[in-house]
């Protein structure tokens, strides 16, 4: 299992000239100066803000039809780890059939089969990804950056994908570079890509990078691509 995960690292990490080290990963700081940072930031509150209208009229909706489609609780509450891989909890609207505690593994597939009727088109919009602009207000997360992991699954990451760490030093994002371009990610394979987009997008942020991001966000949510 452990070669296996290896080699998947190797051809993920591309040429030897281009593969970074375990001491240049651990070098890694705020991938960019205070003034975007900031401008980022200020862009994430006022995304938010203007969010919370189509919040409430999407969760007004849901809460008079989720009997028929979608029966149980409104909303759905994760551990996930967040931006120094500290845990936060995450809110989505609800998808699947309520579970007493989460079996799946790191390396298993989606619990496909707890997915409602409803959940199913939640999930190929993106509505379901919209009460998350409630963690960027509170300032958890972003509205671009690197997707946050079940906190389960992530504490396995960390040991089994070098790099995986240092993904974390930015606010994970409601939309990121590894879920427009890679897909979603599901299992160590997966994962190990995913992080190495995600690294990429950190050692590339730029107003061109979150522009780019942006404008794939909107491709990908009118095509349903990477949606499960």
């Amino acid at each position: 299992m452990n070669k296996h995960i290896r080699q998947l690292e190797l051809d993920a990490a591309g040429p030897p000239a281009k593969r970074s080290s375990p001491r240049d990963l651990d070098a890694m700081g705020p991938p960019t100066g205070i003034g975007f940072r900031t401008v980022k930031r200020a862009a994430d509150i006022l995304i938010g803000i203007a969010a919370l209208p189509v919040i409430l009229v999407a969760a007004l909706v849901l809460y008079l039809i989720n009997p028929i489609w979608n029966a149980g609780p409104l909303f759905f509450l994760q551990t996930r780890m967040g931006r120094d891989c500290r845990p936060f909890r995450a809110v989505k609207f609800r998808t699947m059939h309520p579970a007493d505690e989460i079996l799946r593994g790191p390396d298993d597939p989606l619990d496909a089969h707890r997915i409602t009727p409803l959940g199913q088109f939640l999930r190929r919009s993106r509505i379901d990804e919209l009460p998350q602009f409630f963690n960027v207000l509170a300032g958890q997360m972003s509205v671009i950056g690197p997707r946050p992991d079940f906190w389960d699954h992530a504490i396995y990451y960390l040991d089994a994908i070098p790099g995986y760490r240092q993904r974390h030093i930015v606010r994970p994002g409601i939309s990121g570079l590894a879920q427009v371009d890679g897909g979603y990610a599901e299992g160590v394979e997966k994962t190990v890509e995913k992080t190495r987009l995600d690294l990429h997008y950190i050692r590339s942020s730029s107003l061109r990078m979150e522009l780019y991001v942006l404008w794939r966000t909107i491709q990908v949510v009118w095509t349903g691509f990477g949606a499960r």
